[in-house]
């Protein structure tokens, strides 16, 4: 299990595979090398790595297996379309007290729900006061989403919630992306620039909300507020709801920036899909956006192991507060 000194000084590597490339081990290090060539990229010690996230296609050796129970690194493989391939952790899976009681939460318990929606709400709330915007869509949004953010701790409907969340989110994301053209949120519909680049942000978000989660052997299929699905991780669909924020505001000061564009993009079959030779640059923001924040998210994670092991009132969960 990873303590906070680890998140402190150990870093995610995140390692663009589109062609080919081999992971091993040499004299304790990790070599990154051409398939063919059997160049060596780079070297990384084991002792700084928290995770590695490989996208595309990779050869994984045992030794390196080895190497990454031992320094407890976790593997993470997606295809360069970002879907999960692989995931490999050193996780406390024999936490069976912890899984006991994930199964004897009641359904009808909405506590733990209302505590990460209201994190949530209050997030999108933040972020539209810091663009400083005095529009009356802004301001509107703001009043909206208020509104949900008083209803929800008297919400004892699951339905009820669930409205709430669709209200608010489509509010926020309505005014806060008023100045990109935007028209709603469609996830993984490929229908403009902005909602793909979305897509992509929030899949590494999931991932690295995962990685901490797996540290304490929750099972990541049970939620709180997002219920069984099959082949679903409503956990961690949970948990990284407040942290939504963090990829929204990458997005939006991205495209203001310049950094990203519709450019970027070539359209497929009526898709919108991220030129190949661009994927590296656009991980490497977001990548760069929640390292700022790893030390917080890690935080966030144990504060809600501990709250959900000794059955904590919904006060008691953390709450996550982005800087401005």
């Amino acid at each position: 299990m990873f303590t906070s000194k680890d998140v402190q000084f150990r870093t995610i590597f995140v390692i663009n595979c589109i062609k080919e490339r081999n992971l091993r081990v040499s004299n304790g290090e990790l070599l990154l090398e051409e398939a063919e060539e059997k160049k060596t990229l780079t070297k990384m010690p084991f002792q700084k790595i928290l995770a590695l996230f490989v996208i595309g296609h990779i050869s994984v050796t045992t030794p390196l297996i080895e190497k990454c129970k031992k320094f407890n690194v976790a593997l993470i493989v997606v295809k360069p379309n970002l879907r999960p391939v692989f995931y490999w952790a050193d996780s406390a899976e024999a936490n069976f007290l912890l899984r006991k009681k994930q199964y004897l939460l009641e359904k009808t318990d909405l506590n733990i729900a209302k505590a990460l929606l209201s994190n949530k709400i209050q997030s999108q709330i933040t972020l539209l006061n810091n663009t400083r915007r005095k529009d009356e869509l802004t301001q509107r949004t703001i009043q909206i989403c208020t509104e949900c953010l008083q209803r929800v701790p008297n919400e004892r409907e699951y339905q009820a919630l669930m409205g709430y969340e669709g209200y608010a989110s489509k509010a926020f994301f309505a005014a806060y992306f008023q100045d990109l053209h935007w028209k709603a949120r469609c996830p993984r519909a490929k229908c403009d620039a902005i909602n793909v680049t979305l897509d992509i942000g929030y899949t590494i978000l999931f991932n690295f909300i995962e990685c901490f989660l797996r540290m304490y052997g929750f099972d990541l299929y049970v939620g709180v507020f997002h219920r069984l699905w099959f082949k679903r991780k409503s956990l961690v669909c949970d948990v990284m709801e407040p942290f939504r924020c963090i990829i929204d505001r990458a997005v939006r000061t991205a495209y203001h920036r310049k950094q990203f564009s519709v450019k970027d993009f070539t359209i497929e079959k009526g898709e919108y899909r991220l030129k190949r030779e661009l994927s590296q640059y656009y991980y490497k923001v977001f990548v760069e956006a929640l390292m700022s924040y790893k030390m917080d998210i890690f935080l966030f994670i144990q504060s809600y192991y501990r709250a959900f092991m000794r059955n904590a009132p919904t006060q008691a969960y953390p709450q996550f507060s982005l800087s401005s």
